[in-house]
């Protein structure tokens, strides 16, 4: 079996899980911990990052940041995880969904600002694949109607939009470590706090809604709640493997560039015959390899295609269920038809291992099935 992903480990990450015990320090907030908020922040010119349990905290956090409440809206794309929409939904605000691009599988910018109202108060654009979502027309739309942006870049972890790094670009940013992304530590996340007004409050919720940071620094005698909060600092040994795996952030992105500049040259010829699509990344966007994935002219062919390589030993995946057409998004209002585009893609797309231990021959293995079929068939 060729798995859709495997987990790994690049460098010194269990020699720094031993380092973190003998330490004395496992819970948050320790050595490792500040390795990693300081090489994101020197590495993607961040102003603030801390490090999360999860993208999902990471998320929410920013949620409780924009300070949302029942009757507010937030304007996102249903092609999305479903924490982008429950990170909002769990402050009383509204998901307002909007289709997608056909080329990169981003929020359509053209369609953000008829979906504005008196009640919006927050734009969440997700950089699917890793491919930058584009940022200067939402920032634009943000200014005039003075709104807030919360990048998703749960996939975006060292991909760039016209030279700045994603998370970096909107009021703050989310970043994914979880054992599917480019770099992992199982579980894991970061904010990125772009805007300094909201640094402060940022460190109070992430420590349980208590000024603990600052006394940790020595600006405060003690420490006391002062705001709403919760947990969201992971363990020191969590963030003791991420930090080895940033520290090789050169090697792991060369590897996942390999992979995916492979995949391009070899399906090419079915992309010529219009078998399938390849993805695209505009001009401006530097893409992190974090998925390779391929749009098959119909649904049934996915359906096909997927049974094919299941069949042969290979784990490929479709992704996700539009929100808007879920359980959820129905009981929110929306039906079926309402973002043509989302479903279109949603049924055709199909995602292929790609993983920093993918080796070349269990690539030419996938490819010559995809192109077995595909020709077959189509």
């Amino acid at each position: 079996m060729i798995p859709f992903n495997k987990p790994f480990m690049v460098g010194k990450e269990l020699d720094y899980i031993a380092e973190a015990v003998q330490r004395g320090h496992l819970a948050g907030d320790g050595e490792f911990t500040r390795r990693c908020q300081r090489w994101m922040e020197e590495r993607f010119g961040a102003r603030k990052v801390l490090l999360t349990h999860s993208g999902t905290a990471a998320l929410e956090m920013a949620a409780v940041l924009c300070d949302l409440g029942p009757g507010d809206e937030v304007i996102l794309p249903s092609f999305t995880f479903v924490s982008t929409a429950n990170a909002f939904l769990a402050r009383g605000a509204r998901p307002i969904f909007v289709d997608i691009r056909p080329d990169t599988l981003n929020i359509d910018e053209r369609l953000i600002e008829r979906a504005v109202t008196p009640r919006t108060r927050v734009i969440a654009p997700v950089h699917y694949a890793g491919v930058a979502c584009e940022m200067d027309a939402i920032l634009e739309i943000a200014r005039r109607h003075r709104l807030l942006v919360v990048e998703d870049a749960a996939q975006g972890v060292e991909a760039s939009y016209k030279g700045r790094a994603l998370g970096t670009i909107g009021t703050m940013g989310c970043y994914s470590f979880h054992e599917t992304k480019n770099f992992i530590s199982g579980e894991g996340g970061a904010i990125a706090v772009n805007d300094p007004r909201f640094v402060k409050r940022a460190e109070i919720i992430r420590e349980k809604g208590t000024n603990r940071a600052e006394f940790f620094r020595g600006e405060i005698d003690k420490y006391t709640w002062v705001d709403w909060g919760s947990s969201y600092l992971p363990s020191e040994l969590v963030a003791a493997f991420l930090c080895a795996q940033l520290e090789e952030a050169d090697v792991i992105n060369r590897a996942r560039h390999g992979i995916y500049d492979y995949y391009v040259t070899q399906l090419a010829d079915l992309a010529r015959t219009e078998r399938l699509r390849l993805p695209v990344v505009p001009p401006g966007c530097g893409h992190n390899a974090h998925m390779f994935y391929v749009l098959v002219p119909t649904a049934e062919a996915r359906t096909g295609l997927l049974a094919h390589l299941k069949a042969r030993g290979i784990q490929a995946v479709f992704h996700y269920v539009p929100l808007h057409d879920s359980p959820m998004g129905r009981g929110l209002g929306y039906k079926s038809g309402d973002l043509p585009v989302t479903e279109d893609l949603a049924d055709r797309l199909l995602r292929l291992p790609c993983y920093f231990q993918l080796a070349r021959a269990d690539q030419d293995r996938i490819v010559d099935e995809i192109r077995r079929y595909l020709t077959r068939t189509l």
